[in-house]
């Protein structure tokens, strides 16, 4: 079997595989994306970082290719649908570079507090200026942490062994789980008001983007550090420019960028910012940690069958895979539509099984949904192994039942989410082998595909409403092409499920939420 390591990999890993052999591996890394989409038809197995982009051209010309495999965490540069529809297993190395960032995290706050690297370069210059640099003691000043996953707990931790008083906002917690952990869990606008350092710990996603905006830096008090070790993009770097012009912060260290590496990005020019190029992972023991981790999971999987860390499939054999994938994507949509449906912390998730789905193993299916409805929150840093235990950290109440008789439909998968402050019912179902569709959201009954961009519209049953939608729609060039539309006749009430071009932008959903019996516009992506 043949491998192909197209980007740079600590030594260890290489030869871990290079050690088996049955394994033909072929280090070739900057390989130009045409050259790559040449010869990826003669590998079973390709490794790679961060540099290289595994696009759906890639997978559709790796006709051999069954494994593609991260060493580290992000995956925004593979087409994790293209591969999953031609059966290719995705992985990653989620574990390997946890501490490294979660340490880099604390440097940076550090130097930040002490001008260590302006008052390097003033040294290294000739001068001794210690009155221009003093700087600030972060014993009992309060850190504020946005997203109290496990590079955030690791944070907290290592910032209490500092004396810091650590707060922490995560929508998605329950106040009592981040308070188990000796953490103070607080609203997003109090750790705003009360943070004397701010450090971010969520992926990139449509709800985090620009989260740090000119709204934001309003609300804190003044002279705030700001912390981004995370992705770029969280911070909107303009509003964080004029806040840091304007007084209202004091400084930010940065360590990664919206565009990398950053180009005529005026934060650079300003002395009260610490930068770094994306050095988070980049230690000698989290790089080796990663390779020997990519290279055991590519071994496991190409000699044994055995998945691990896979981001598109549970942790079975093949033949087991084979029968279980589309019920797998089934779930896991179902998942992915119930954490954009449901507003809040998930505290309780119940899973029920109706017809010929019961004679299959259902854990893989349950694992599934959990891995949808935790991926919009968690991004690459969820997958199907370490599901049950991000449940378990997040104090989800999860259930399971199965019923053998068929009602509507000869198969059934039916989710439903609770939080504090909502309850949703998905139901799906199988059209043959391999078209999962969605037949049911709460009382509401429609047969629409779960796939790319969608908008989701309650309104009320009234002639011409359907009509305005498409129209406003058409006016800003958003073409339509799929609708299913459900009723509940005796509320007078409509649901229409729209499968869209491209994503609707924020500004014509708020032009369609004042159209006359409309009710509800959400976005919807999977």
């Amino acid at each position: 079997m043949k491998i192909l390591i197209s980007d740079d990999l600590a030594e260890p890993g290489i030869q871990k595989l290079k050690s088996v052999h049955e394994f033909q591996v072929d280090v070739m890394t900057k390989l130009a994306h045409e050259e790559l989409c040449r010869i990826i038809k003669d590998y079973d197995a390709l490794v790679i970082r961060s540099a290289t982009k595994v696009t759906a051209e890639v997978i559709d010309a790796g006709d051999k290719l069954k494994v593609v495999a991260r060493a580290g965490i992000g995956l925004d540069n593979v087409n994790i649908d293209a591969a999953s529809r031609r059966g290719i297993v995705v992985m990653n190395t989620p574990e390997g570079n946890v501490i490294t960032t979660a340490e880099h995290v604390i440097a940076m706050m550090l130097a930040l507090s002490r001008n260590i690297p302006q008052a390097d370069s003033s040294v290294k210059a000739g001068k001794w200026e210690k009155s221009r640099f003093r700087g600030r003691e972060v014993s009992h000043k309060v850190l504020g942490i946005i997203g109290i996953g496990r590079i955030g707990r690791i944070v907290a931790d290592r910032a209490k062994g500092l004396k810091m008083n650590v707060i922490a906002y995560d929508p998605y917690i329950s106040p009592e789980v981040v308070e188990k952990l000796g953490i103070k869990g607080v609203s997003l606008d109090e750790l705003f008001a009360r943070s004397d350092y701010i450090t971010i710990h969520t992926p990139m996603t449509k709800e985090t983007r620009s989260l740090l905006n000119a709204d934001a830096f309003k609300k804190m008090r003044k002279g705030v550090f700001v912390i981004n070790c995370a992705r770029g993009g969280i911070v909107n770097e303009q509003d964080l420019y004029d806040a840091i012009q304007s007084g209202v912060v004091a400084g930010a260290a940065l360590d990664v960028f919206t565009q990398e590496p950053p180009r005529d990005n005026p934060l650079l020019s300003l002395d009260q910012v610490v930068a770094t190029p994306h050095l988070g992972a980049s230690t000698d023991e989290a790089q080796e940690n990663v390779a020997i981790a990519v290279a055991e999971q590519v071994t496991e999987y190409l000699k044994r069958g055995t998945i691990r860390n896979a981001v598109n499939a549970p942790r079975i054999d093949g033949a087991t895979l084979a029968v279980l994938r589309p019920y797998l994507i089934l779930a896991e949509r179902l998942g992915i539509l119930q954490a954009q449906l449901t507003r809040g912390a998930i505290q309780e998730v119940n899973v029920v099984y109706i017809g010929e789905v019961t004679t299959v193993d259902t854990k893989p299916l349950t694992y599934s949904i959990l891995k949808g409805v935790l991926t919009p929150i968690l991004g690459d840093m969820v997958n199907f192994v370490n599901v049950p235990v991000v449940v378990k950290e997040r104090n989800i109440k999860v259930t399971a039942s199965s019923r053998d008789e068929a009602e509507d439909f000869t198969n059934l998968i039916s989710v439903h989410v609770k939080t504090a402050e909502d309850a949703n019912l998905a139901a799906g179902t199988m059209f043959g082998k391999k078209d999962p569709r969605l037949v049911r959201i709460n009382d509401f009954r429609l047969e629409a595909a779960m796939e790319g961009n969608s908008l989701l519209i309650y309104n009320i049953d009234t002639p011409g409403t359907i009509g305005a939608i498409g129209t406003c729609l058409g006016r800003h060039h958003v073409n339509i092409s799929m609708m299913d539309v459900g009723q509940v006749l005796e509320r007078g009430e409509n649901i229409i499920f729209l499968r869209t071009d491209m994503p609707v932008p924020q500004h014509v959903i708020q032009e369609l939420l004042s159209l006359d019996n409309v009710n509800v516009v959400q976005a919807i992506k999977f």
